[in-house]
């Protein structure tokens, strides 16, 4: 298949994106996420490949006569780096940066670095830099030849006859060690402040999705915060919680914003994310925020299902939100800005808004406020309970 060019090309360091679709259901054949990733990293994307295989190469993931015609394309537009969309091992990842003579990453690490530049916290630069170690330490044969001399001795740290490599992996194995103590105080600390909001009976709501749904701007427009908010994937990392009134009946509830999901999210990004993601486990209602003008918004939906299910969340009850209602055309907003939809094998209430322009964001809060009455109020009969709602009604659009 010819690579199809792209016109972004004018920034470096330029680089070339590699998608290899192997017959999964949700491979993106523009690299349009890839290339929204990578421009969120910094770089800038030259071109794009896009092959296809029965099953990876076991040397080159690609394949030699492929990886020849990404080494040309890479020479012919002066690329500094080549990225893929799908997972590299250690050592296709080796083969292919000899074969190409130039640095080939993955998605993998694309977030990653993404998620190191955007970690504001404490607790979000220990989760990074948990993630990283990990990643690195199945790597450390990539590039360097020193990994193969051997030290030890007098003076020097390690045993007699140990090798550069197996000093290093020691190391990070004592920093991964170092940085889970570190991140296990932080989670002990989010422990007692949640059991504080649970001794005050404070009805707990997280605002969960797939990058870029405008989670963070939703959370601005419900509790008038000034938490940073951008059309780009992963703007917010760190989880911001406040109080949001909702009535005398209703009160006050704790509404925490947290971060975004994307499709094959590294695991160890999941484990490391484990005391942000605690948030959403321990919830008593998810607000699942989906981009209604993204044409792949179905696909996102399972991915951020499949994420809820990892973490151990999928068992609370949920309320679609189907943001950006301004950016759908005419033809394809909804009869109504509250309906219902079959969800993860359950019927779960669905709200149509705009953060942007406020537009069903007094229907949300009465849903919102309906949840936090039958909260507080567990024995009531309650109509409008998010977990139980009936509508005779069903519209699915979009």
């Amino acid at each position: 298949m010819q690579p199809t060019a792209s016109p972004d090309a004018a920034a470096a360091p330029g680089v070339i994106l590699v998608g290899v679709d192997l017959g999964q259901p949700h491979f993106d054949p523009t690299l349009a996420e890839l290339a929204e990733l990578a421009r969120t990293a910094g770089f800038a994307v030259l071109d794009r490949v896009v092959c296809r295989r029965r099953a990876p190469d076991a040397a080159l993931f690609v394949g030699k006569g492929k990886a020849d015609e990404i080494q040309a394309l890479a020479a012919a537009h002066g690329a500094r780096e080549v990225l893929f969309d799908q997972a590299l091992s250690p050592a296709q990842q080796r083969n292919l940066e000899r074969h190409l003579k130039l640095p080939v990453n993955d998605r993998v690490l694309l977030i990653l670095n993404i998620f190191a530049q955007r970690a504001r916290s404490h607790e979000g630069k220990l989760q990074v830099e948990l993630a990283r170690l990990q990643y690195l330490q199945t790597r450390l044969v990539r590039r360097w030849t020193h990994l193969e001399r051997q030290s030890g001795g007098i003076g020097l740290r390690g045993g007699p006859g140990e090798t550069q490599i197996e000093l290093d992996r020691r190391m990070i194995a004592e920093a991964i060690q170092r940085t889970r103590k570190r991140l296990e105080l932080v989670k002990r600390q989010r422990n007692t402040q949640r059991r504080q909001r649970q001794r005050r009976g404070t009805f707990d709501v997280s605002l969960v999705g797939y990058t870029n749904a405008g989670k963070s701007t939703l959370f601005n427009a419900l509790v008038k915060a000034r938490t940073y908010a951008a059309d780009q994937l992963f703007a917010t990392l760190d989880t911001t919680t406040r109080q949001l009134y909702l009535g005398s009946e209703a009160g006050h509830v704790s509404l925490s914003d947290t971060v975004g999901f994307i499709r094959d999210l590294p695991h160890t990004l999941v484990e490391a994310f484990s005391a942000t993601l605690q948030e959403a486990r321990e919830a008593d209602l998810l607000l699942h925020v989906v981009d209604a003008a993204n044409p792949q918004h179905p696909e996102h939906i399972d991915d951020v299902l499949r994420v809820l299910h990892d973490i151990g969340a999928h068992d609370i009850p949920q309320v679609l939100v189907f943001n950006k209602l301004d950016a759908l055309p005419p033809e394809r907003r909804p009869h109504q800005l509250r309906d219902e939809v079959e969800l993860d094998g359950r019927r779960v209430p669905r709200v149509f808004v705009s953060a942007v322009t406020g537009e069903g964001l007094e229907t949300l809060r009465r849903v919102l406020a309906d949840g936090a009455r039958q909260h507080h109020h567990p024995d009531a009969e309650d109509a409008h309970d998010p977990a139980q709602l009936q509508h005779s009604h069903r519209d699915d659009r979009p």
